[in-house]
Parts: structure tokens; sequence; C-alpha cells
């Protein structure tokens, strides 16, 4: 058989002038060089003349159900299938569920999710994968709250099936922090691993970290942590993957491999390909308990930074506009600009807030925790009725106010403060450590 009539996405045995390789066969952007990903997850061009023989080791198909059995598992391994965790897989988009146009140079989304799986067949040697769901396909900041109660709606029916272990959502990395706060706040009492993922680099690229956080996922999927969490590399290699807490995980670098960072926390668990190990207190699944999932989420809130010499005339725009509420970046005490005859902000505060705007600040420092008490400013914004968040990171805030008001209201002022001064999530961390700064 020739190399042109294999079909990329097939699994063969390459015997070449420099070796024998057991890999996939990728799309190459030349006709005369044969592009692989090997087992290592390492991308390589091998020149066509180079190649002696080759074995086709699992037949390309057409890409639809997802098999139970992919063909390259060996065949004593079948009766072992029905013993691994069930898992659903929920694709998104982003850069996970995407890979290189070579004729363009340009990424562009898999044709269709289950891609994946043929570039990374290894993956069901740990969990089954009982569905694909595909809600959408975005760029994740082309995300918004309908997105997020999409995402939530989709999952109810495979947390409440007592035949599934866990879920893996795959996700763009830019705001995989928003919405892994808002499944957070959706899943109130969660009965199973829910484990967003990602990767900073295509799948078909030869430094793609999707390889090893999707094998991680799947370990924290299959894991006995009920728990929302964000599930990627630890370092800049392929050593390890963090489990990190869904309400306290933030984006820290726009291209490292180990760009998430618990702030103001520690990880859940320490993941390599074959173990996991844990390093905090978790929730316990229990697949027989049913939840009830709380989905909604009012677009009528807005996340904004305040600045030295800013004018509070923006308060003012938002009301105008008919937001609900507003979550302000102060500095990192809790302090806005007051005293001064310009741009005092005390009130514009006492004026939204009495018109019926619920006001709540957070840290823009990120690490530390708002304190009103300290100085006296703070017990002035304090008492113009601005709820101080604490330790929350600025991004989760945005996202449980959204999510307060969308299922309680912000007619009843009393009960919006207490929600949002609830921990329900883990989103506040009453005692901060050293080991939680820069972590």
């Amino acid at each position: 058989m020739e190399i042109k009539d294999i079909k990329p996405g097939s699994y063969v045995n390459l015997h070449t002038k420099t070796g024998d390789f057991e890999c996939t066969i990728l799309e190459s952007p030349k006709p005369e060089i044969i592009l692989i990903k090997l087992n290592s997850g390492y991308n390589i061009g091998i020149r066509e003349e180079d190649i002696l023989d080759i074995k086709i080791l699992n037949k390309n198909e057409p890409l639809g159900k997802v098999p139970k059995l992919p063909k390259i598992i060996k065949k004593e391994a079948k009766k072992e299938i029905n013993n691994l965790p069930k898992i659903v897989l929920i694709a998104t988009g982003g850069t996970i569920s995407s890979r290189l146009d070579t004729k363009t140079g340009a990424v562009k989304w898999l044709t269709n999710p289950e891609e994946l799986l043929k570039v990374y067949p290894e993956l069901l040697d740990i969990v089954q994968i009982e569905k694909i769901e595909v809600p959408f396909m975005k760029a994740s900041e082309n995300m918004s709250f309908s997105d997020w109660s999409k995402i939530a709606e989709v999952a109810e029916k495979h947390l409440n099936d007592t035949k599934i272990d866990g879920i893996i959502v795959t996700h763009g990395t830019d705001f995989l922090g928003y919405s892994a706060a808002a499944l957070s706040f959706a899943f109130r009492s969660l009965n199973k691993p829910v484990v967003l993922t990602y990767s900073q680099r295509s799948s078909d690229r030869a430094s793609s970290d999707a390889r090893l956080n999707l094998i991680c996922a799947a370990r924290a999927a299959s894991s006995e942590i009920a728990e929302v969490m964000l599930v990627g590399h630890a370092n800049s290699s392929d050593d390890f993957c963090y489990a990190l807490p869904g309400t306290k995980v933030r984006k820290m670098h726009s291209s490292r491999r180990d760009t998430f960072r618990p702030i103001n926390s520690t990880p859940l668990a320490k993941i390599w390909s074959d173990k996991i190990e844990i390093m905090k207190e978790y929730k316990i699944k229990d697949k027989g308990k049913k939840i009830k999932v709380f989905p909604k989420f009012s677009d009528k809130v807005a996340l904004i930074k305040f600045y030295p010499g800013q004018d509070p005339e923006i308060l003012e725009h938002y009301l105008s506009e008919g937001y609900k509420g507003l979550v302000i970046e102060m500095s990192g005490l809790g302090h806005v600009l007051t005293g001064e005859a310009k741009n005092n902000w005390l009130p514009k505060l006492k004026k939204v807030i009495k018109s019926g705007m619920v006001i709540c600040a957070a840290p823009q420092t990120l690490y530390g925790k708002l304190d009103p008490y300290v100085y006296s400013v703070g017990r002035e914004i304090q008492d113009t009725g601005v709820i101080y968040l604490r330790d929350m990171l600025p991004e989760t805030a945005f996202v449980k106010l959204g999510w307060v008001i969308g299922n309680f209201g912000n007619k009843d002022k009393n009960k919006v403060k207490l929600e949002m001064l609830k921990n329900i999530s883990g989103e506040y961390n009453p005692k901060i450590s050293e080991k939680e700064f820069l972590n």
C-alpha cells in the first residue's frame, strides 16, 4: 500500500530509513512530507522517499458515533472496557477544539470534536466516553451568560444519570475562569466531578498541551472529587497537571501552557497520566444523589476597574442603561476617590445604590482581601451600601452577582447581600496563608 492511500487520522506503523514509528497520520501542507503525531504527543515530518513500509493498525473511518472500543486497543483489553468510568464530554470550542489549517497557517475548528479521540486514542484507555455533547462551538471571548446557562443545562441530565461518573468540558482559555465560576454556582450542591480543560496550542502542533490536559482531565473526571475544577499543565513541561478550584483560578499568562494559577488558594490535586495525589479537602462524589441546577444569570451586571482620577459618572451610565448590579475593582483594601471636590465617588455611590443598584467591591490586587476598617475612607464607602467581597476574584464576583440577581432578583437588598457574602462554592478563603501567594 502506498502512503498516498492512507487517510489523515489513521493509526499506523511506519518503517523508515531512520527507524520505526507507531503514529497517527496528520494532514500535511506538502505532499512530499508526511506529517505524523507520535505517541508522546509531538509531531514530526518525514519525507515520503524515506518511508520503506507502512502497516495500518486501524483504518480511518468517517467520524460519527464514538466507538466504544477504539481499534488500536489490544484484544485482551476488550473485556475490560465496560469497567472503565463512563464520562460525558461537552465540547464548547477554543483552541483544544481546533487544528492548524496547513494551507493558510491559521487555526480553524475541528469538523467534529470526536476527532480528538482519533488524535488521542489513549484517552479511551482511561475512560469510556459515553457521549459527546456540542451545545455550541465558540471562542471563549464570544461567550455570554446564556452560554453558561446552556452548558449547565446540558450537564444537568448527565449529572443525574447514575451511570455517568463525571463530566469533562473542553473550552477556550481566555475566559475559562468565568465559565468555571459560573458552573461552580450553577451546580450549587454537586454530586460528581465537573472538569474544565483547555489547550494553549492546537492538538496538531508539536508543542500542544492538549494531550496531557485531556488525560489528566479524564483522571479527575473519574475521581471521587465532586467539585467544579479546572485541570491543566502545572508547569511548562509535560510532567503533571493541577486540578484547581473553579472559583479561585485565573489565567495569568498569554501563552504559557501552565497559564492558570490558583488565587488565594491551593490546588485540589496533582494529577499525572497514571495517578492522582489529593492536596486538600474536597466534596466526595455521590452518584446516587440527585441535584438541582440553578442555571439562571442576569446579563444586567458589569465589571469595572477604578483608576486614579476616574469620573464617577460611569455609575450613572450603567444606571441609565438599566443595569442591576456592578462589581468595582477597588484598591487593595477597597478604596476609590473620595474627599476631593472633583470626582468624589461617595455621592454617586449613594445615589445609584438608593436607586436600586447593587454595588460590590473586589480587590484589583487579586491576592489578599479587602478590609474597609483599616482607614476611615473604607468605612465611608461601606456606609453607602457597597458590599465588600473580601478576597473574591473580580471575575468570580462578576459571575456570582449575575447568578444571584438572575436567581433571586435585586429588589431584596438584604437577600442579595446575604447570598453575595455566603461562601457557596469556595469563592472565599477564610484564612489566606503565605503559600497561597503566587503559588
